[in-house]
């Protein structure tokens, strides 16, 4: 599907809209499973200074988050084989080294009535640092767009758009995409059915540094 920028209306302006976030971990939970590895020793443990490397408890803390962010400090700890205390200290680390940059809900689309998934190429008709910059700020402000990056080959952007069903998405392609700054074209394909969404990061290629 491929639509062209014509002297349709001006783009009427979107709300920003965010995501819920988690600010913390609870300090409450069921019992928890007991770990096998042994206590870890070392600066962090003992409340110094992190050493600035991730080391193999730094890892499965990101791993266990990664399956299930509202694990409880203790939970956590019992999960990872180290005591509460330093589990609190480098999660706090990792926080404020930005391994660790929010805590999120993971929706069902589908049973909130966004039906539609697209993927939308976007062409720019300038390639200037300013009208760029311009385009990118209006993408933002667009909660339907969920994700948008820049990608090689043709076209300037991809953005993964969701919608209620077909005519929604015709209507904000037309209303909302093509009246963005400096867009010429827009190619869209649409998700027939998801193989793997919101998938962990892969974390083995760091177990070479530990």
């Amino acid at each position: 599907m491929t639509l062209r920028r014509s002297n349709a209306a001006k783009v009427r302006p979107a709300g920003r809209t965010t995501t819920p976030t988690r600010a913390g971990l609870s300090e409450t939970a069921s019992k928890p499973v007991r770990s096998t590895e042994p206590v870890v020793s070392g600066s962090i443990a003992a409340g110094g200074e992190h050493s600035g490397e991730l080391d193999r408890y730094d890892i499965a803390i990101l791993r266990e988050l990664q399956r299930d962010a509202r694990l409880s400090n203790t939970e956590l700890a019992n999960r990872i084989g180290i005591s509460a205390a330093p589990t609190w200290r480098r999660v706090r680390w990792l926080e404020e080294q930005g391994y660790i940059t929010g805590y999120r809900a993971e929706l069902d689309r589908r049973k909130l009535g966004l039906g539609v998934l697209a993927f939308v190429r976007v062409d720019a008709d300038r390639n200037a640092a300013a009208a760029t910059r311009e385009l990118e700020e209006a993408i933002r402000r667009l909660p339907e767009v969920i994700s948008c990056h820049y990608i090689s080959g043709a076209g300037t952007f991809e953005l993964q758009v969701m919608a209620t069903d077909l005519d929604a998405f015709s209507r904000f392609s037309l209303d909302a995409l093509l009246n963005l700054p400096h867009v010429k074209d827009l190619h869209t394909s649409f998700s027939l059915g998801e193989v793997k969404a919101g998938a962990a990061l892969p974390l083995a290629h760091l177990r070479a540094r530990t």
